[in-house]
């Protein structure tokens, strides 16, 4: 249980706290703990009209992973929460069974589930690459409407086809990394009217700077080099990254080879702006969305990030920057640091942190007749 603070953060009763104990401790002794009942893992796959006639040619038939937790098949007249959480960049919905250190969602809720630790909840995993190496999850005139297929068609998806809790109050939305992003943003544009509650895990692009730095100069100055989508395949992390964020961000489905336009222009050795370009890139940066979000967040159930001190792709002084806005703004949330990078503490955050939140803030009373 949580308790709000006057300046817009939560805090963790002793409850809580104990809690929070016993779940590390589960976590601690889980491969001595005997053999649970298990949950199941399908795969699944939906068509997205959403995303057809994308500009990059891929496949609007989407696969996902969903987990249904143990009383799933023996308790037919139950319904439950649903999860749904966002993979990082360049990888795909099965990195939440084989990565993060050995971290796998199915066994990780069986166990968690089997010793009380959370209560039982359908966990979805939507793919969220596409050629370019990530969607951001975004809408975008050239990648397709990849917010709309998470928001709309997937949601409505789920309902149709699994015994869920069909609201918003049991509805979560998290991710990590890219998918941190698309939590967070996609969490302000629809926060308590299709999700209930948010966490992002290590989200990126939070903020937009532009200015440049002698390493984002060379990333564009890369970029510009680019003739053609199969040259892009070829391009190293950081390029790659950016021309997946341009498409994302500044679309531009008539600009062919890449259907992108970039927030910087190179004229006889000298970089300029590109004005309206910037300000595309700044409206899709959660900082500067908490504003026109404020009501949306403040309806939300729970509302929580993280990111660790040694994070070498995401600085947290940018997520301090969105934490001070959101608490400046009375919005009730719960920020976090770690001793940890970018991925080496996902596995033990997710088993730690982001399941039990979930469990803690997300409505399990069944629907009423």
């Amino acid at each position: 249980m949580t308790n709000p603070r006057a300046d817009g953060r939560r805090r963790y009763t002793r409850p809580a706290l104990l809690v929070a104990a016993l779940v590390t401790l589960v976590v601690c002794v889980l491969p001595a703990q005997p053999a649970h009942s298990t949950g199941k893992l399908l795969v699944d796959t939906l068509h997205a009209v959403s995303l057809e006639h994308n500009k990059y040619g891929d496949s609007p038939d989407r696969t996902m992973l969903v987990y249904l937790p143990p009383s799933y098949d023996t308790s037919p007249a139950r319904r439950y929460p649903v999860v749904y959480l966002l993979h990082a960049f360049g990888t795909t919905e099965r990195s939440w069974v084989r990565g993060y250190r050995g971290f796998s969602i199915g066994p990780a809720m069986d166990s968690l589930i089997g010793v009380g630790a959370i209560r039982e909840m359908i966990i979805v995993m939507p793919n969220g690459r596409n050629r370019l190496g990530g969607s951001f999850y975004t809408n975008s005139e050239s990648t397709g409407n990849w917010e709309d297929f998470v928001v709309q068609e997937l949601v409505a998806y789920i309902d149709r086809k699994y015994r869920t809790l069909a609201r918003s109050d049991s509805r979560g939305l998290a991710g990590n990394s890219m998918g941190g992003y698309g939590a967070m943003a996609i969490g302000m544009r629809h926060g308590a009217d299709v999700y209930g509650a948010v966490y992002a895990m290590s989200a990126c692009c939070t903020r937009f700077s532009p200015d440049l730095t002698s390493d984002t100069e060379e990333i564009w100055r890369t970029l510009l080099g680019v003739g053609s989508l199969a040259e892009a395949q070829g391009l190293s992390f950081y390029p790659q990254v950016y021309l997946a964020l341009s498409a994302a961000f500044s679309p531009d489905p008539n600009r062919w080879p890449l259907y992108v336009d970039f927030p910087f222009e190179l004229h006889d050795g000298r970089w300029y702006p590109v004005e309206d370009v910037q300000s595309a890139w700044a409206r899709h940066a959660p900082y500067n969305m908490i504003p026109r979000s404020t009501g949306r967040l403040r309806r939300l159930r729970g509302f929580a990030f993280d990111v660790g001190t040694h994070d070498e792709l995401v600085a947290p002084s940018e997520l301090a920057a969105v934490d001070s806005v959101l608490t400046l703004a009375g919005i009730v949330h719960h920020f976090e640091t770690y001793d940890g990078d970018h991925t080496n503490r996902i596995g033990e955050r997710m088993t730690t942190k982001v399941l039990p939140f979930f469990s803690r803030v997300l409505d399990f009373m069944p629907l009423r007749p």
